[in-house]
């Protein structure tokens, strides 16, 4: 007795069943592929750098004091990530040590010398590859840590070195609001304030900065009060 073939069933309900299911499995696998090494790169590196910056700006001039330690702590993890997507690019190896270095400031005491020597350790990569990427920003943020850091034997903190660093940055960006600022602020801190006032100035004429409209609001409002102490004394 031949047994009979009983044919498949293609009735419409089963057969878009059958698709919907198709179509799912191969969703599932774009979106799996979507997260393997190989799709890392998806975001250009400045794009990564820029929404790290968008973030920390957000961070320092837009978030209450008692979270801010936080934040950058957990953001500092999101910029370790970027640099380690973009092996051989300066620019997120500055951000992230910028970011790790904001850190330190907010945990403040001997608790952040291991973060700002990591910060530290961060630039001098970035300043290795490509020192003038970002306007020279390596040499401005190296400088800073140079001199708002206790010098020896407590940490590594050298006034003449901030101001070789902040300096090359100068040479490399002399309209720039940043290094003009810290430029500033380190003649403060070596008792030149008619020097630092002049730089301060310069500071706040600086044009302003594609994208960066929270950091140069901040930033204007640091020189401001700066300028206020110069001329109060």
């Amino acid at each position: 007795m031949t047994p009979t073939t009983q044919p498949m069933n293609f009735s419409q309900p089963e057969f878009d069943r059958r698709r919907l299911l198709t179509a799912l499995v191969a969703g599932t696998l774009v979106c799996v592929a979507a997260m393997l090494p190989g799709h890392a790169h998806a975001a250009s590196a400045e794009e990564a750098v820029a929404e790290l910056q968008h973030d920390w700006e957000v961070i320092k001039y837009q978030t209450a004091q008692s979270q801010r330690e936080a934040r950058f702590e957990a953001l500092s993890g999101k910029a370790h990530t970027v640099s380690a997507s973009f092996p051989g690019r300066a620019e997120p190896l500055i951000w992230e040590g910028i970011i790790v270095a904001s850190w330190a400031g907010e945990k403040g005491g001997l608790g952040a010398l291991s973060l700002v020597k990591k910060a530290k350790a961060l630039y001098e990569s970035a300043i290795q590859i490509d020192g003038s990427v970002l306007d020279g920003s390596a040499y401005a943020s190296l400088g800073v840590l140079y001199y708002r850091v206790p010098g020896w034997p407590i940490g590594f903190g050298d006034k003449d070195k901030a101001r070789e660093l902040i300096q090359k940055a100068l040479t490399l960006n002399p309209k720039g609001i940043d290094p003009n600022f810290f430029y500033g602020e380190l003649l403060i801190e070596t008792k030149h304030p008619d020097e630092a006032a002049t730089y301060l100035e310069h500071a706040l004429q600086a044009p302003p900065r594609p994208g960066r409209q929270i950091a140069d609001t901040g930033r204007r409002e640091e020189i401001r009060v700066l300028l206020d102490k110069l001329k109060s004394r």
